[in-house]
């Protein structure tokens, strides 16, 4: 069989359902991946009692609103943040759909459409993973930024991208955040201006996008960074960090001072090892904002360099 094999409407009608579903188990990976809890094991289950939560309960957005955003066993309260995720994993789920698989030639093998959806559709899965538990914990797993940097090199033919190109590109992202941003900044003020784990974000946009992606997700993360923490400012007057990541730090220094030697070198290495106040300036996630800028450059990366040819002589 071939694509046009099946019609483009059927896809995009399933699209939504079936990306909501892996948003709700976006959901677990969220909760449990910062805190080192198995991602498969136990089962959903309330937050509040510890319950298991019953599966006509755990129905991707119906199940919030009709429970009305509590839980059916204890009450307790349901963060809007998990039919957020949810209609996230849909919409993601679409826009693949409608970017990728309808602009491809009919006569691609359902195999090679199959393969192209499944590894940008977990690459867009894990990002959204990514950008909620960095807004949290100002922490990027590496099981997702390396992770998706294996994948992208792993799936450059299917992209018809040359293995030296994403090679190339994923090594220039990481250099332009770590030598600047950690290596230099850090001798000039004592402490990184960013984390590795941006640094390793940016490797993966070069290994998808190119040296070009990578320099768009890097210039588009700041900009849309710096707006967001103007805005911020503006609304509450101050910009205070997560209270979990207060709480990561304090237990970060209490083990170093018990003689652990992993968490004495994350608290030197890490722009979150110091608070406000001991010095640090306020800050906000950046992975978010580096992440709406992949998200950018996937979907619209093909009118961006147009737009790059034609007014920056890019080639």
């Amino acid at each position: 069989m071939v694509l046009r094999d099946l019609p483009p409407g059927a896809l995009r009608a399933l699209a939504v359902p079936f990306g909501m579903l892996w948003g709700s188990f976006l959901n677990v990976v969220i909760y449990r991946l910062p805190r080192d809890m198995s991602v498969v094991r136990p089962p959903s289950h309330c937050p509040g009692c510890g319950k298991p939560i019953a599966p006509y309960d755990n129905l991707p957005v119906l199940s919030y609103v009709i429970l009305r955003g509590k839980a059916r066993c204890c009450g307790a309260k349901m963060s809007p943040r998990y039919p957020i995720v949810e209609l996230l994993g849909g919409l993601a789920c679409w826009a693949v759909v409608d970017m990728l698989l309808t602009h491809m030639a009919g006569s691609t093998s359902l195999l090679v459409a199959g393969a192209s959806f499944a590894a940008n559709f977990a690459l867009i899965l894990g990002l959204i993973a990514a950008a909620f538990i960095d807004w949290e914990h100002m922490y990027l797993p590496d099981s997702i930024t390396l992770g998706g940097t294996a994948l992208g090199l792993l799936t450059c033919p299917l992209r018809g991208e040359p293995f030296a190109v994403a090679l190339f590109g994923g090594a220039l992202g990481f250099i332009g955040v770590w030598l600047p941003f950690i290596v230099i900044y850090k001798r000039l003020r004592g402490m990184a201006g960013m984390g590795m784990g941006d640094a390793k974000l940016l490797m993966l946009a070069g290994v998808w996008g190119g040296w070009f992606g990578a320099l768009f997700v890097l210039l588009a993360g700041a900009l849309q960074g710096t707006l967001a923490a103007l805005a911020l400012y503006l609304a509450k007057g101050k910009i205070e960090e997560p209270e979990s990541v207060t709480r990561d730090r304090e237990e970060l220094k209490k083990a170093a001072a018990e003689g652990d030697a992993e968490a004495a070198q994350l608290l030197a290495d890490d722009p979150i090892g110091l608070g406000e106040d001991e010095g640090a300036p306020p800050r906000i996630a950046f992975g978010p904002f580096l992440i709406v800028a992949i998200a950018e450059f996937m979907f619209l990366g093909d009118r961006i360099l147009q737009i790059a040819r034609a007014y920056y002589f890019i080639q």
